[in-house]
C-alpha cells in the first residue's frame, strides 16, 4: 500500500509541508486545475508541478484527475478531438512518471451533496446527502454551486447539457464509455499508467441523468470492455458504500484479488433509514462501514497499489474546501496506516 493526499495545488491551504509529517505518507495526489477541460495539459505546467512535489519530497505517481469532456461522454462528433487530447495528456503524464490516473464518466456533475456543512452531535461539520433537500433542489436555476460540480457551466449552458442527455440512456452511455476506453486504454498500457475509473457518487441516477458505475454487476462489465490491468478501479469506498446493495469488504476482496484496483478511496459513511447519508469519521464506529475489513481484505490480497483517506469532517475550527481540510484526513490517514500495521504484524 502506497499512502496518498489529495492536494489543490498552490492555492491549497493544507501545503505540502503539512502533509508530509502525515507518518508514512508516500505520494500527492493532483491535478492541473487551470486548462479547460478537453485541452493538453502544457508540458511546462506538468513539469513544475511535479517539482513542487518532490522538492517536498513526496513522489508524483497519481492524477485525480483528467476530466472527460461532456462531448465524449454524449458521443457527439467532436469527441474525436477531445479523445485525443485525452490521450496526449496520458502520454505526457507517463513521460512525467505518473503511474496512476482517476477520472470518471458521470454525466455533468461529479459527486453530489445536498449540504456541505452539517454540524454531527461532536460538532464537527461535514458533507451530508439528505433526500429530503435533493427533492427541492433544481441544478437548472442557475443558483446550485457545489465541490465537485464544474462552476463554470451557465445555468443556459446546463439546460443544453441536460436537453442533450436526454437523448442518452444508460445503454448509450455504456457505448461511449466503451469508445472511449478502447481508444485510451492501449495508450495507457504503452505510457505505463494504470486508468482508473472512479464509482458515480452516490451510485443512482441523480436529476435525471444516466449514472453506469455503480455495482458489482456493472464493475464487472465496465473491466470486461478492455480487459487489461490499464483499465482499473478507483474504488472509493464512501461512493459505492452510500448505496445498501454495496457490499464493499467484499468488492474489495474480489477486485484486489483481480488486481483491478489501481486506487483506493477510504472514507466511512454512516447510512440513514430513508436513503440518506452522512460523512463520517473514517473509524469504523462512527459510520456504517466496516473498514478493518476494508483493510483486511486488501491486506490479505497483497495490494500493493496507491490509496488515500478521502473526504474528511471540518474539526477543531478548520476553516478551508467542504470535505478536504487537513485534520480529520490525517486522523484517517493514521488509523489506515495503524490498521496496515495490525494486519501486518497478525501474519
Amino acid at each position: 500500500m502506497k499512502l496518498s493526499f489529495r492536494w489543490y495545488g498552490a492555492d491549497d491551504p493544507v501545503t505540502l509541508e503539512k502533509i508530509r509529517q502525515i507518518p508514512t505518507m508516500h505520494s500527492i495526489v493532483t491535478a492541473i486545475y487551470d486548462v479547460p477541460v478537453g485541452e493538453v495539459w502544457p508540458e511546462e505546467k506538468i513539469a513544475a508541478l511535479k517539482k513542487a512535489v518532490e522538492d517536498a519530497g513526496l513522489h508524483f505517481e497519481v492524477i485525480e484527475s483528467v476530466p472527460v469532456h461532456e462531448d465524449i461522454k454524449l458521443g457527439r462528433p467532436a469527441r474525436g478531438r477531445y479523445i485525443e487530447a485525452y490521450c496526449e495528456n496520458i502520454r505526457r503524464l507517463g513521460r512525467a512518471g505518473v503511474k496512476c490516473i482517476c477520472y470518471n464518466f458521470m454525466p455533468v456533475f461529479d459527486w453530489t451533496r445536498t449540504q456541505l456543512d452539517r454540524q454531527l452531535p461532536d460538532g464537527s461539520k461535514a458533507l451530508v446527502y439528505y433526500v429530503e433537500q435533493l427533492k427541492k433542489m433544481d441544478p437548472l436555476t442557475g443558483e446550485l454551486s457545489l465541490p465537485g460540480w464544474d462552476s463554470s457551466y451557465k445555468k443556459e449552458d446546463l439546460q443544453k447539457l441536460f436537453d442533450a442527455y436526454k437523448e442518452v440512456d444508460e445503454e448509450k452511455l455504456w457505448e461511449n464509455l466503451s469508445y472511449f476506453l478502447k481508444a485510451v486504454i492501449p495508450v495507457a498500457e504503452e505510457a505505463g499508467i494504470r486508468m482508473a475509473i472512479h464509482p458515480d457518487d452516490p451510485p443512482y441516477p441523480i436529476f435525471g441523468l444516466p449514472r453506469v458505475i455503480t455495482c458489482e454487476e456493472n464493475l464487472d462489465r465496465f473491466l470486461k470492455i478492455v480487459d487489461s490491468p490499464a483499465n482499473s478501479l478507483t474504488l472509493c469506498t464512501g461512493s459505492l458504500g452510500c448505496a445498501k446493495f454495496n457490499n464493499i469488504p467484499a468488492l474489495v476482496d474480489k477486485y484486489a484479488a483481480m488486481d483491478r484496483i489501481g486506487f483506493m478511496h477510504v472514507r466511512n459513511v454512516l447510512l440513514l433509514e430513508d436513503g440518506s447519508f452522512e460523512e463520517s469519521a473514517h473509524y469504523s464506529g462512527c459510520g456504517s462501514l466496516d473498514i478493518f475489513a476494508i483493510m483486511q481484505a486488501l491486506h490479505r490480497r497483497h495490494f500493493k497499489g496507491y490509496l488515500r483517506p478521502d473526504h474528511g469532517r471540518m474539526i477543531w475550527g478548520e476553516q478551508g474546501r467542504p470535505g478536504y481540510g487537513l485534520y480529520d484526513r490525517a486522523l484517517g490517514a493514521s488509523y489506515i496506516t495503524g490498521l496496515w500495521e495490525a494486519l501486518s504484524r497478525m501474519e
